[in-house]
C-alpha cells in the first residue's frame, strides 16, 4: 500500500485490501486494548500509538508485508531473544502473510510499551 491519505484509522482500514483487513482490524483492537492513555492517530500515513505526542507503535499494510512498528529499542532489547526468529527491521516487524502475525508476541510488546514510558530510536 502507498502512503495512505486517511484522515483516520477507520478510513484506514476501509483502504487496505480485504484479504489483510481482519487481521489489521485484529492489530487495532490488541493496539488499543493494550496501549492505555495512548493517542490514536495517523502518522506518516499509517495508523500510530503516541503518547504524549510522539509516536511509540504503528502498524501498516505494505506491498510485501503488514509492518509493525515498535520505536522503543528498551522494549526491542528486552525481547531481543523472543525477536531474534522474526523477521525485523531496525524497529519494523514484517508479517509476510496476514496469517503469520504472532499476536501473543505483538501483545507482549504493547504491554511493554505501554507499562512505562522509554527511548525513542
Amino acid at each position: 500500500m502507498v502512503r495512505s491519505g486517511a484522515e483516520d484509522v477507520d478510513g484506514y482500514l476501509a483502504e487496505v485490501p480485504e484479504d489483510r483487513r481482519d487481521v489489521l482490524s485484529r492489530l487495532r483492537r490488541l493496539c488499543r486494548a493494550e496501549l492505555e492513555g495512548f493517542d490514536e492517530v495517523m502518522a506518516y500515513g499509517m495508523p500510530a500509538y503516541e503518547r504524549a505526542g510522539v509516536a511509540e507503535i504503528a502498524f501498516a499494510s505494505q506491498k510485501q508485508y503488514i509492518s509493525f512498528y515498535l520505536m522503543r529499542s528498551d522494549v526491542r532489547e528486552a525481547f531481543e531473544e523472543r525477536l531474534s526468529g522474526q523477521d525485523m527491521g531496525k524497529g519494523c516487524l514484517r508479517f509476510r502473510k496476514p496469517g503469520s502475525i504472532d499476536f501473543d508476541l505483538v501483545r507482549d510488546l504493547l504491554k511493554a510499551t505501554a507499562a512505562s514510558p522509554g527511548e525513542i530510536c
